[in-house]
């Protein structure tokens, strides 16, 4: 028997196979994307934790800067490049 007759192959049964292969990496790709958004979450959070306390170290005085951009440094907060 040649080699392309063992592997000879049911579409149906490759159809079948893939399109539950994609529904798994689907369900993955939800999770990661769940995943994301609350390491998002957590991040906003500590950075405005981050910000009050800056804030309160430098004391009523020091108003040059706006809100959390007092070292220039900012999060990018874009989905862009995420999908």
């Amino acid at each position: 028997m040649s080699r392309s007759t063992d592997r000879q192959t049911d579409p149906v049964a490759v159809t079948t196979s893939l399109a539950a292969e994609a529904a798994l990496l689907e369900g993955r790709l939800s999770l990661l994307r769940e995943a994301i958004e609350t390491v998002d979450a957590r991040i906003d959070a500590v950075s405005e934790t981050l910000r009050r306390l800056h804030r309160s170290a430098a004391g009523p005085t020091d108003s040059a800067a706006p809100a959390g951009r007092e070292s220039g440094i900012g999060l990018d907060h874009s989905t862009k490049g995420r999908d």
